[in-house]
């Protein structure tokens, strides 16, 4: 039997990696409360998503995943305030990868509640 690769939780696995690269470099900067707030929230993304695969049930799978997409939210929210701000390294490859990750995150609750 052949096992399917998880899509979402590759992505945000490789996510979370990415933001841990970048919160360092902010940390560097001694830019600590962006830093913080970005590892928290990006890296929960993931967290929160490989929690649902052992959901007790399909309300609590969807459930998982409002969060996961809460998390997206807050995450767009830290790297477009620095994408907007003095001196702080280039955030547009994170912001396109969460946002890829924000559909496929949308679409599996939208499925989800249909089933």
């Amino acid at each position: 039997m052949e096992v399917k690769e998880n899509v979402i939780i590759k992505l945000t696995f490789q996510f979370a990696l990415d933001i841990i690269k970048y919160s360092e470099a902010l940390q560097e900067d001694k830019k600590f409360v962006i830093a913080n707030q970005l590892l928290k929230s990006g890296t929960s993304i993931g967290a929160n998503i490989r929690e649902a695969q052992n959901a007790e049930s399909k309300a609590d799978f969807i459930h998982k995943f409002k969060i996961a997409a809460k998390e997206i939210e807050e995450t767009i929210y830290w790297l477009e305030l620095c994408k907007f701000s003095n001196n702080y390294p280039k955030v547009d490859d994170l912001i396109e990868q969460v946002k890829n990750i924000s559909r496929i995150v949308n679409k599996i609750i939208i499925t989800s509640k249909q089933q």
